[in-house]
C-alpha cells in the first residue's frame, strides 16, 4: 500500500503539461500493443480523418522495450525542468513551445522516412533546456559527465552506435535549435524581434500564473534590454542628484 501511495504521490508531482505528455506516451503504446488500436490497419482502411489523426499521433507511438523506458525517462527529466523553470507559471508559452515542435516534427515526418516521433519530439526539449544551461554539468552512462550543451550529441552518438541510427535525434536537435533561435537567441544576441509568438487565445485557457524563482533555465538576458535599462537608470540617477557639486573646505 505503501508503495502504491509513493508512486501516485511521484505522479502527481510531476508538472501538469508534462504529466499530460508523459502519460499520453505510456497510453498510447500501451493501446497499440494490446490491439485496441491498429494503427497500421487504420491507415490502410481508415478514411481521410483518421489517416490525419494517426499522423498527428505519431509523436506518441513507440515500441515498448528497453529504448522506450529510457526515452520516458528523457521526457519526464527534461520536460519537467523546462516546464518548471524557463516556463514557470507559464503555461500558455510551454503549450504553444511543444505545438510548435509537434507540428514540425509532423512536417519532417511528411519529408523524411521516420517511424516514429516520439525520439525527436523528446529531443527538441532536451536540445532547448540544454542550450537554456549550457554550463549546467549532467551525468550520462556510464558515470560520465558533460556540459548539458554536449548532452543531445552525446545522446545522439550512443543510439548510432547502438541502434545505427542518428535521424531521429538530429531531427530534433535541428527543430529545438530552431524553436531556441527564433525565441530566445534572435531577439536576445541579434537585437531582433520576436519571430514566434504564444497566439493571445491560448493565454484565455492557460493563463499565466504568479511568478516565481527556479534554479534552472533562466532565459538569457536581452542585452538591448539590459543596456537601455543602464542609461535609464543613468539619466535618472543624473536628474536626482543633478547638482553641481563642491569640494569639502571650498564653499
Amino acid at each position: 500500500m505503501s508503495g502504491s501511495n509513493d508512486l501516485g504521490q511521484w505522479y502527481r508531482s510531476i508538472p501538469p503539461i508534462t504529466r499530460v505528455w508523459f502519460t499520453a506516451s505510456i497510453v498510447v503504446p500501451l493501446a497499440v500493443v494490446l490491439r485496441i488500436v491498429d494503427p497500421l490497419h487504420l491507415m490502410l482502411y481508415g478514411n481521410s480523418i483518421i489517416k490525419y489523426f494517426i499522423m498527428f499521433m505519431a509523436v506518441f507511438i513507440h515500441e515498448i522495450n528497453f529504448e522506450y523506458l529510457v526515452k520516458l525517462y528523457f521526457l519526464n527529466k527534461y520536460s519537467s525542468r523546462l516546464e518548471t523553470s524557463t516556463f514557470n507559471d507559464r503555461p500558455a508559452d510551454y503549450v504553444f513551445c511543444l505545438t510548435f515542435l509537434w507540428l514540425c516534427n509532423i512536417i519532417v515526418r511528411l519529408i523524411l522516412p521516420m517511424p516514429g516521433l516520439m525520439g525527436s519530439m523528446i529531443m527538441c526539449v532536451i536540445y532547448i533546456w540544454c542550450q537554456l544551461n549550457k554550463e549546467e554539468i549532467q551525468s550520462f552512462w556510464f558515470g560520465t559527465q558533460f556540459k548539458a550543451m554536449y548532452i543531445p550529441w552525446a545522446i545522439l552518438i550512443f543510439n548510432w552506435i547502438v541502434d545505427r541510427t542518428f535521424l531521429a535525434d538530429f531531427c530534433g536537435i535541428v527543430i529545438g535549435h530552431l524553436y531556441y533561435f527564433l525565441v530566445f537567441k534572435y531577439p536576445q544576441d541579434f537585437d531582433g524581434v520576436r519571430l514566434l509568438q504564444t497566439p493571445k487565445f491560448l493565454y484565455r485557457y492557460f493563463p499565466n500564473k504568479r511568478r516565481s524563482t527556479s534554479g534552472f533555465g533562466t532565459a538569457p538576458i536581452n542585452r538591448r534590454q539590459q543596456s537601455e535599462d543602464i542609461e535609464n537608470t543613468t539619466v535618472h540617477n543624473r536628474r536626482v542628484f543633478g547638482g553641481r557639486g563642491h569640494v569639502l573646505g571650498t564653499g
